[in-house]
C-alpha cells in the first residue's frame, strides 16, 4: 500500500546524497533509515553495526549466498 507523505526539502536532499551514495532511490533510503531506526528503537542494547550486520546476514541467506556449516572434525 502506497501512501503520500510530505517531507521537509532538506530531510529529501539528504536522503537523496546517501541513497546514491548506498545506491538506493530516495524512498528506499528513507524506508531503510526507517527500518533500522525501528528496530534501534526495540532493540537499544545493540549497537547500528550489528543490526546492519545482522539484516545484511539475512538477507545473504535469504538469496542463497551462504553455505551450510559442515563439521570437519569428529565428535568425541
Amino acid at each position: 500500500m502506497a501512501t503520500s507523505v510530505r517531507l521537509n526539502d532538506d530531510f529529501v536532499s539528504e536522503a537523496k546524497a546517501y541513497g546514491i551514495a548506498e545506491n538506493r532511490s530516495v524512498p528506499m533510503q528513507i524506508e531503510y533509515w526507517a527500518k533500522i531506526g525501528k528496530i534501534m528503537m526495540e532493540n537499544p542494547d545493540l549497537s547500528y553495526e550489528f543490526v546492519r550486520e545482522s539484516l545484511l546476514a539475512t538477507e545473504e541467506v535469504k538469496q542463497g549466498l551462504v553455505k551450510p556449516y559442515e563439521r570437519r572434525t569428529k565428535r568425541n
